[in-house]
């Protein structure tokens, strides 16, 4: 190896755990440090005991603590680079909106997992650890479906992640998107809320639906545009369940234009045809508030030129 990072993953490491890392797993601390180690690796040295905490051996699930002392044995890392969409990992430095020493908020492109997993190597987390090398700490505070693009927030240091996950239950951190849907919205401003239930189909693709037995779930709409065939929604959410703006939008009777799990096969096709074949739901903008010190932080993200692109074709104008 070349860069004196990997050539330290072939000795053994000792380090000792920091505060900003105290509650997280050992496996997923692994997994960020040893970048370019496959993770059924990690999980293997893990199981044959060779990742020794105090001097003992742990479980994957076991959680770090203020001082352990790890012992890592040597590794050997894949010297290829990431490649996420075809691209190398620095392109995301033009989809950075707003960074300060605890927060990153991104503007994601449409089709990129935030994660690993599912038939998915890479995603946004595993790009940015891999072009950041420079964070110790990197963590996803939320999710956006692959097909959905707009402000993502990612977390520099563990306490900014606490705070945002707690605002995230408390209803406090203000989410909005735009929306393409299906005909003419003739409701103008309205709230729905429908409780959700997740379902697993028998082939195992999963689903949401509205059911009295399901969780409770609100979205706003606002009408920002419209015509006969499709309208331009401001959408608010309220709660954060799965899927949950698609399905209240097709619950409405309007699906959003390029839905192909709630959507309508004939409607997508006729917006594939004007050279659009993705899903028009963009994470537009997102406000909270950080404490420690007090920061206000309110992130806007600009349309791709493919949407911008789909909204003059249909003369769609805000």
């Amino acid at each position: 190896m070349n860069s004196n990072k990997n050539q330290a993953h072939n000795k053994v490491q000792w380090r000792t755990v920091e505060s900003e890392y105290v509650g997280q797993r050992i496996d997923n601390y692994l997994i960020r440090i040893l970048k370019g180690v496959p993770k059924s690796y990690i999980y293997r040295i893990l199981r044959r005991g060779e990742v020794r905490v105090n001097k003992g051996r742990i479980k994957p699930t076991y959680r770090l603590q203020i001082d352990d002392e790890l012992r890592i044995p040597p590794v050997r890392t894949s010297q290829s680079s990431t490649v996420v969409g075809g691209k190398k990992p620095d392109w995301l430095a033009e989809r950075i909106l707003h960074e300060d020493k605890r927060i990153i908020v991104l503007n994601k492109p449409t089709g990129l997992a935030v994660h690993g997993g599912s038939g998915v190597q890479f995603g946004v987390i595993e790009a940015m650890r891999k072009w950041r090398d420079d964070l110790h700490y990197l963590e996803l505070v939320h999710r956006l479906d692959r097909d959905t693009s707009g402000c993502l927030i990612l977390a520099k240091k563990r306490s900014a992640l606490r705070q945002l996950h707690e605002q995230l239950r408390n209803g406090d951190v203000h989410k909005r998107y735009l929306a393409l849907v299906e005909g003419n919205w003739p409701y103008g401003h309205k709230t729905v809320n429908a409780p959700l239930q997740k379902q697993v189909l028998r082939s195992g693709e999963r689903m949401v639906r509205v059911s009295e037995q399901g969780k409770a779930a609100s979205t706003s709409f606002r009408l920002l545009a419209g015509s006969k065939k499709a309208s331009l929604l401001d959408v608010e959410l309220h709660t954060g369940r799965t899927h949950q703006l698609r399905v209240h939008a097709a619950h409405m009777g309007h699906p959003i234009a390029g839905d192909e799990k709630y959507g309508n096969d004939r409607y997508n096709r006729y917006i594939a045809s004007l050279g659009f074949k993705r899903l028009f739901l963009h994470a537009r903008g997102v406000s909270f508030n950080l404490q420690e010190p007090t920061v206000e932080v309110t992130v806007n993200a600009p349309l791709d030129k493919s949407f911008e692109d789909l909204l003059a074709k249909l003369e769609l104008s805000w």
